[in-house]
């Protein structure tokens, strides 16, 4: 959709908050129903439209990164089980059929596509974190590739935008050493509970730009208990919660419910008791949510956008004409919800033709 009419389009964000059914079919599965819904939207009268300019534009974005969340935990759940994941769908765009990085099904080469909007492979451009531990050496990011790599970070940084990253995993230290300028506060803690909370206080107290947070429950319950577990599903849930915590959070400010965005996706899905298996659908398929202001509302992201393909349960390849959603995408879609360009060197939705409206 071209941007002049996406203004248009934030009165049905604002006002799905209060009238959005919570209907929990797959979005990719609502491509007709949505198109159907969306453009007389855009043709609202002009009272509608008066709302929009209310909710201003988005000037933060918070991602978050749910580590190990497959997408079919989502549907299994339900929205009894994942009511907050429900919402998020059911008043935003989303698509439960995204994908990870192609090379890799794990979780620091994931997140590090993220944050740079780069593949992993460095001999084909991509970032070169291969690695998923705490190792010191390379000690950043541009060491692995051998030349400089930016971030979402450093670019909302440059714009006097300011930044910050929640990990429950130390490995995410990477992230500071690689763009420590870029990122104004770091918080690492293992109580996933705790670091939902940290993360709210700073919203609040903090006009930040653009936020990361990385949560790693279902993670942990998966490679302890297996994928598909009472644990598993149990720490979904939980999850699902403290989203709920951060949406609530949200609405109960009004210079967030008007000016933020939220962005939840995952690194990898999973099944055993492990994910490194690339080419295992269960592995590379992701949900991709995005809710708030200018957000359509009940739109599969595989409906707003045609220039990119509903990959089926093909796992896909960087060649491939037309891209699908991807994990990667979230650096770029940031950037662009801010009215930032894209991040130097990237790939993922470089041209920022991800449409959210």
């Amino acid at each position: 959709m071209p941007r002049t009419t996406r203004a248009a389009c934030a009165a049905l964000a604002t006002l799905a908050l209060s009238v959005s059914g919570c209907g929990t079919t797959e979005p990719q599965d609502q491509a007709a129903r949505t198109s159907a819904k969306v453009a007389p939207r855009a043709a609202q009268s002009r009272p509608i439209a008066a709302k929009v300019a209310a909710a201003g534009q988005v000037t933060r974005v918070l991602a978050v990164s749910v580590d190990g969340l497959r997408s079919s935990a989502i549907t299994q759940l339900g929205r009894a089980g994942t009511p907050t994941l429900h919402r998020l769908m059911a008043q935003g765009a989303s698509t439960l059929n995204a994908r990870t990085e192609r090379e890799m099904t794990v979780t620091l080469p994931n997140h590090t596509g993220m944050v740079t909007g780069r593949r992993i492979l460095a001999s084909q451009g991509g970032h070169a974190v291969t690695w998923n531990d705490d190792r010191l050496r390379p000690r950043t990011v541009q060491q692995a590739a051998g030349h400089d790599v930016s971030s979402v970070f450093r670019v909302v940084h440059g714009a006097n935008r300011g930044a910050s990253l929640f990990a429950s995993k130390t490995k995410f230290s990477l992230f500071e050493r690689s763009w420590d300028a870029g990122i104004d506060r770091y918080r690492m803690r293992f109580d996933n509970a705790l670091l939902a909370r940290m993360t709210r206080t700073d919203l609040v107290q903090h006009n930040r730009g653009f936020t990361f947070l990385h949560l790693s429950a279902p993670d942990d319950a998966g490679h302890a208990r297996g994928w598909g577990s009472p644990a598993y599903l149990d720490a979904v849930r939980a999850t699902d919660r403290r989203l709920g915590q951060i949406v609530r959070t949200i609405n109960r400010h009004g210079r967030l419910s008007r000016h933020l965005v939220l962005i939840v996706t995952a690194d990898h899905g999973g099944s055993g008791k492990s994910h490194g298996a690339a080419s295992r659908l269960v592995n590379y398929r992701v949900p991709f949510l995005v809710w708030g202001p200018t957000v359509a509302s009940g739109a599969g992201l595989y409906a707003l956008n045609r220039d990119y393909a509903n990959p089926g349960s093909r796992r896909t390849s960087y060649s491939d004409a037309r891209q699908p959603v991807r994990n990667g995408d979230v650096a770029n879609l940031a950037l662009d919800l801010l009215g930032l360009g894209a991040v130097p060197g990237s790939e993922h939705d470089r041209a920022q033709d991800l449409d959210w409206n």
